[in-house]
């Protein structure tokens, strides 16, 4: 059976390496744990690092961290439908919002629950996904700044999640900017400035971000060690705290062209057919993974021998050539993960999870 493994040790590494980095620009920050798809294992290995904030887009996934420990600081991350209120109040110490309405919503729902509900309002920098247009912005604060019940406690944006904006020095400085005219404007204080996830991190290693920034939310560069500008490794970062391991249940020499007449597979996907490899053979391998559970486009063997040829919804089929390393059925073969790969096992019920 197919299984995804945790490495324990590089997860601490490399969650070391960041809270140092932090520390050195005096800089608040949160994990985001929504690749963990709420596993409740995985999300005690988290805590156990010593985190104390925790930002999520699953409202049942911030309740399992509050079961495991209640003293979390737990971070709604999108913005909340009016019929899970109730329960974001509950379970969310913090939310991040751009609707006066649910606002409203959020600080009648406070009230019956007896509670001070914590917001960072989210202002639009260009990526056009959520987010109050910079020009609305103190007008919008005038509205809620007031209400029982919140606390307004950030601003923040989200930049390349959707249309592939990039952070930048510049629309940083701008959002620093808004948050020192609402302070001048109505004498409140907003302890932060959340400028963003990963994406942003590069901006800190090159010394470019703005000093008004304080807060970030940080997934993608903590599992991956990833720089999202160069799309490389960080030094002193693993880029391998996940590895996914599956099992080969089919191995023989075949045809390297199917025969018959082709028609659209099951993925609307036609067979390209190269008369030139007519006749010729090779080992193919099927694994016991497949669409269901991780598109093949997000793994990244780790044996570079082999090529991966596709997948149908159980199964995932490499060609292993004349087969050097001499594979078998039974034998495991190891790939790395991209972001979403591991979001796909992740949330897969049918491959397990372990931790090494």
């Amino acid at each position: 059976m197919a299984y995804l493994t945790l490495h324990k040790k590089k997860l601490q590494d490399n969650f070391n390496f960041l809270k140092r980095m932090f520390d050195e620009h005096d800089v608040s920050w949160g994990i985001v744990s929504k690749l963990l798809c709420g596993n409740r294992m995985l999300l005690k290995e988290l805590i156990d690092l010593g985190v104390h904030e925790i930002h999520d887009s699953r409202i049942s996934n911030l309740a399992k961290i509050k079961e495991i420990n209640p003293n979390v600081q737990t971070v709604y991350i999108k913005p909340a439908s009016k019929r899970n209120i109730e329960k974001l109040v509950k379970y969310a110490d913090v939310s991040l919002n751009s609707e006066l309405t649910t606002i409203q919503w959020i600080s009648e729902e406070a009230q019956n629950q007896g509670k001070t509900h914590k917001i960072i309002i989210m202002v639009e920098t260009g990526d056009l996904r959520e987010g109050v247009m910079g020009d609305h912005l103190v007008d919008f604060y005038a509205q809620i700044f007031n209400l029982p019940n919140i606390e307004v406690i950030g601003l923040g944006t989200n930049l390349n999640c959707l249309n592939g904006v990039m952070p930048s020095t510049d629309k940083l400085i701008q959002l620093s900017l808004y948050k020192q005219i609402i302070e001048l404007k109505f004498n409140k204080m907003i302890p932060w400035v959340s400028a963003g996830t990963s994406v942003t991190i590069p901006l800190m290693l090159h010394q470019q971000l703005p000093k008004g920034v304080n807060h970030f939310r940080v997934g993608e560069t903590l599992f991956f060690g990833v720089d999202l500008f160069e799309e490389k490794l960080i030094e002193g970062m693993h880029g391998d705290v996940f590895e996914l391991f599956a099992e080969i249940i089919e191995m023989q020499e075949k045809p390297l062209l199917p025969s018959g007449v082709l028609a659209a597979n099951p993925q609307g996907e036609t067979a390209e057919i190269d008369e030139s490899l007519y006749g010729r053979t090779s080992y193919r391998a099927i694994l016991d993974i497949g669409l269901l559970d991780v598109d093949p486009k997000y793994l990244i063997p780790e044996d570079g021998e082999f090529e991966i040829l596709g997948a149908s919804s159980d199964m995932l089929i490499l060609n292993l050539g004349e087969n050097p390393k001499k594979y078998k059925v039974g034998d495991t073969v190891k790939f790395g993960l991209k972001y979403m790969g591991a979001l796909g096992i992740l949330n897969s019920s049918y491959v397990d999870k372990v931790v090494a």
